[in-house]
């Protein structure tokens, strides 16, 4: 099967993508991927340029970016980059195949197992042609994983947290599996915000308005000011994936006095619950916790969802009942005297990774029953 290449195009300009069912397969559909290439959140100025790969039928493709930096990623690779410049060499450009500032595992390579080896061989073909540093898939499904470590590219691991519905009746149902001290601090946390005079709305894609992806958008921007970070995403991006996928989109307000301060926004597919980003035009104590946390998994639990993401790293996820699980990435380096030092690094990260994942289980916030 010949696969084209596309060098400097878009998703959207393609006009048979294929559109995963897998989990965590929307943020790599068409409609994602087109509303941050229209929004300007990828594209020309961003370090972020489409180079999608795709099959002539569109049977198959795999979203690529060529990257001028790190940013965006959620797999850190700055000591990467310091050690290729300590050396005089250029760690930048680099290929990138991800979906943009999406720490959510999924399909990368869209298409059956045949198709998926031709993508990557012209992932590597794209990556030689252009004597490129380095090639990344970053959060890949584990089955694509295991066919890139094969053909030589470096596994990474990192660690998330995700929250598991285990047949939840309600929200007090799963609290009453937590331990007593877990379990009251939840409590304790969730009055906090009600004696604050808080209440907290769901909204579902198709109730949203342009009114609503304003103030969810001053907030977003707001947060990322407080931390001195810029965003990575405007409103044009809301309200376009607003508009395309209204049946993914639950938007969780909370208002006081009958005005709106804050905001999440969560993303649904056929069997998960997927946390993206919050923000507040007012500090409360907690809210953090309830819009971000408490709210989505009462909104699994309500719409029978297996599984609740809460977005990445988070330790402190852990007493609020997530648990650990295991992410990857895999890299492929072109110099192999950096490909022999990064994985032997990798090597050492590995067994540390593997550490934290264990000492995170242990600490679960579950009753020893559970």
């Amino acid at each position: 099967m010949r696969v084209q290449v596309r060098r400097g195009e878009s998703v959207a300009g393609i006009e048979a993508w294929p559109s995963p069912d897998a989990p965590g397969g929307l943020f790599v559909g068409k409609a994602w991927l087109s509303a941050l290439e229209a929004s300007g959140s990828v594209g020309d100025g961003t370090g972020w340029l489409p180079m999608p790969l795709y099959t002539g039928e569109g049977v198959a493709a795999c979203p690529v970016y060529l990257k001028d930096h790190s940013y965006g990623e959620y797999v850190f690779d700055w000591a990467w980059a310091e050690a290729y410049q300590r050396a005089g060499l250029d760690y930048y450009p680099k290929l990138v195949v991800a979906s943009p500032f999406t720490p959510i595992a999924g399909p990368r390579f869209l298409g059956d197992a045949k198709q998926r080896v031709a993508l990557i061989a012209a992932l590597e073909e794209l990556q030689d042609e252009g004597d490129i540093a380095s090639a990344h898939v970053l959060f890949p499904a584990e089955d694509e994983a295991q066919t890139l470590a094969e053909r030589g590219w470096l596994l990474r691991d990192g660690v998330q947290f995700h929250w598991f519905n285990r047949g939840y009746r309600d929200f007090d149902d799963f609290l009453d599996t937590l331990s007593r001290d877990k379990r009251k601090k939840i409590r304790q946390e969730r009055r906090r915000v009600m004696d604050a005079g808080i209440t907290v709305r769901v909204k579902g894609g198709h109730a949203t308005t342009s009114a609503d992806w304003a103030f969810f958008a001053a907030c977003y921007r707001n947060t990322y000011r407080e931390h001195r970070s810029h965003p990575y995403l405007n409103l044009a991006f809301f309200e376009k994936l607003g508009r395309a996928l209204p049946e993914a989109v639950r938007l969780v307000v909370a208002e006081r006095d009958g005005k709106p301060i804050a905001a999440s926004w969560f993303l649904v597919d056929k069997e998960r619950l997927y946390g993206r980003y919050w923000g507040a035009l007012e500090h409360v104590d907690c809210l953090h916790f309830e819009l971000c946390y408490y709210a989505g998994i009462e909104l699994a639990v309500a719409e029978g969802l297996a599984v609740f993401e809460g977005g990445a790293q988070g330790e402190h996820k852990l007493a609020r009942g997530f648990e650990p699980v295991f992410t990857r990435s895999t890299h492929r380096i072109a110099d192999p005297r950096f490909a022999g030092a990064i994985a032997a690094w990798l090597h050492h990260e590995r067994a540390g990774i593997a550490a934290y994942h264990a000492e995170c289980l242990a600490h679960r916030a579950y009753r020893a029953t559970e």
